[in-house]
Parts: structure tokens; sequence; C-alpha cells
């Protein structure tokens, strides 16, 4: 029987209740909210997205919203501090339509990066991260410069082993270590610097979704129509989608394909 918003809803209800929290069916807005009583922080799902994944994993896609949901909820209840923890502080890519502001009203720490995406900061806790908001730097005397500079430190500090495929003559890298920071390492311009000198070809780079960064040496045509797909699949799967859009990394930017494609000579075609 297919899933509908109505279904779902009432198997998150049965999830979330008698734990002090209130739970929010917005018809309007296809969304599912899940707040803590005292407080009213909380965390806002859409339905169709999460029917989306239902539809391929099953029960594991409401297995996996339910703990991101417990996970965050249970550092909103908790103050978190950054002193003494720089070592925990790392970037992450999200969409350019994501929220500037907590749920709260505290503005959050963000550097813009393409016109598809943005860099927020966040404080890792093992199992999930807090996204670091200007009320966090206020309350501990911290300048915002300082946030950017550890975290971009810390970046560079992480694992680029890559899984290497062959397809239709070009070459794709896939960066999956499931730590929470695979497409923040798009950032890493060591990496970029390195990846773009050892390509043949054109250099596609692209970050779907927060749980992998993908590389491509483009030697023909066919290697665009490939991203095309891997990104749109990637992009439907991931848990915290960012851009289905990839880019081409050329004199060290990053610009969409969609754009540059339109450029590629009419002798490279097949």
């Amino acid at each position: 029987m297919k899933m509908t918003s109505i279904k779902m809803k009432k198997i998150l209800e049965e999830r979330f209740s008698n734990e002090g929290w209130n739970t929010q069916f917005d018809r309007d807005e296809d969304t599912f909210r899940v707040e803590w009583q005292s407080t009213k922080q909380g965390v806002t799902i859409s339905l169709p997205g999460l029917i989306s994944k239902y539809e391929n994993k099953g029960d594991q896609a409401v297995d996996e919203i339910e703990n991101h949901i417990r996970e965050a909820l249970k550092i909103m209840d908790e103050e978190q501090t950054l002193e003494g923890k720089e070592e925990q502080i790392f970037p992450v890519i999200r969409s350019g339509s994501f929220p500037t502001e907590s749920n709260n009203g505290d503005r959050l720490i963000y550097t813009d990066h393409t016109a598809e995406t943005r860099v927020y900061y966040a404080l890792d806790l093992g199992k999930s991260y807090r996204l670091i908001d200007e009320k966090m730097l206020e309350r501990e005397g911290w300048e915002e410069g300082r946030v950017k500079e550890v975290a971009t430190f810390n970046i560079r500090r992480l694992s680029t082993e890559m899984k290497k495929d062959e397809v239709a003559g070009n070459t794709f890298y896939f960066l999956s270590t499931n730590d929470g920071y695979d497409a923040s390492r798009i950032l890493n311009e060591a990496l970029l610097e390195e990846m773009s000198a050892k390509s043949e070809g054109e250099l596609a780079v692209g970050v779907p979704h927060q749980d992998v960064l993908i590389f491509v040496d483009i030697k023909n045509k066919s290697g665009y129509d490939v991203l095309a797909q891997i990104m749109m699949q990637f992009f439907a799967d991931g848990r915290i989608p960012i851009t289905s859009l990839p880019f081409l990394y050329e004199d060290q930017k990053l610009e969409p394909i969609f754009v540059l494609a339109k450029k590629k000579p009419e002798e490279d075609k097949e």
C-alpha cells in the first residue's frame, strides 16, 4: 500500500510520544515537527522527502530519521561550550537555501561558498553536532574568524582516501567515510589542486549530499551524462541533500556545470 503523508505522520507520532516532546503536523507545508514541551526547540522535517526515502529503504529510512531527530533534540537540551574543543570544530556544507538562523532566531555563523552552497560551522559531539550560532560566540567571547580558521584547519586533517571507478572512459572518485564531513572536504584546497593536477580532462566535483564527495576526470561527453545521473540519484537518497548540480573546478574556482558545459567546443562532442 502506498505511503502517504497522513500514514507517515501516524508512524512518527507513535515513535515520538510520551517523552516530553510535542509533535505537530503542518498539512499545508507537508512537514512534521518534534519539539521540547518546555523550550519549544525542535526539528522540522519534510514528509515528501522522507516518503521518497521510505519507498527505497522501507523502515530503515524511518529509523534513520528517528535517530537523527533524537540526537538533535538531545543536543538542544544541553548547553554547549567551545573553549577547549577546538579540535571538534568543523565546517559543514549546506544548500544555499538552508536557514541562516537557528530555530531560536539566533544568527548562524556561515560563509558564502558558491551560488548553490553555503558553509556553516559545527561543534562535533560524537554521534551528532551542533551548528555554531552568534549567541554561542558572544557567550564565550569568540570571534567568527577564529571559528572559521580552526574549522578550515581541521578539515585538512581528515582522511582523503577514495574509491576509484572507470565509466565510459571517465575516471570517477568517491570519498565517503560517513564521518559527517565528507562533502566538507570540498573546502580542502590542497585536495582540489591535487585532483586537478592528476586529471587528464576537465575536473568535475559533486556534493549531492552530506556524506559523499565526488570527483570526476571528464574526458568525453559521456562523463557529463553519467555524472548527472549519479548526482540526481545521490541527491534523492541522501539524508541531508545539498545540491544535484555538479561543479567544474578550474583556476581554483568552482562553477556549476550547467553554466560551463555550454562553452564546450563542438569538437569535444562524440
